[in-house]
């Protein structure tokens, strides 16, 4: 069985693997996104850069990658929630070519000794020529 979270090994580089389960290493997957040195090119390719940034602790990165119509005024993230696996269900549009897209998702987390999933439908939309986080349909 394999380690969860960031502490398993990518195998092709033994750097922690990324946690939106890409297989890749969060060096080159989601750790780029998160410093803000690349973009999301897909509305997916966003909403697993934004479970990672819940996984790895960073509110910065979800509230700048968020639509700034539907965004906080700040993000408190729960120390003693832990994301463990990122399941994508199903993707609507939110290809390279589209303005809109929906991801709907299973995210596994524990919290306070409790193992729970949260099931959402999370819509994207193109600001300013990038993909941001717009809102949500939760089960």
């Amino acid at each position: 069985m394999a380690k969860r979270g960031n502490r398993r090994r990518a195998a092709d580089d033994r750097e922690p693997t990324c946690p939106c389960g890409s297989g890749g290493s969060y060096a080159r997957c989601c750790g780029p996104l998160h410093r803000g040195e690349a973009e999301a090119p897909t509305a997916e390719a966003l909403m697993r850069s934004r479970f990672s940034a819940f996984a790895v602790g960073d509110a910065g990165y979800l509230l700048r990658s968020w639509d700034e119509r539907t965004r906080p005024a700040r993000l408190d993230l729960d120390p003693g929630q832990r994301w463990l696996r990122l399941e994508i269900v199903d993707t609507e549009r939110g290809g390279l070519l589209d303005s809109t897209g929906a991801v709907e998702f299973r995210a596994y987390h524990r919290t306070g000794g409790q193992t729970g999933v949260l099931v959402e439908r999370s819509r994207f939309v193109r600001a300013g020529g990038r993909w941001v986080y717009l809102d949500a349909e939760r089960e």
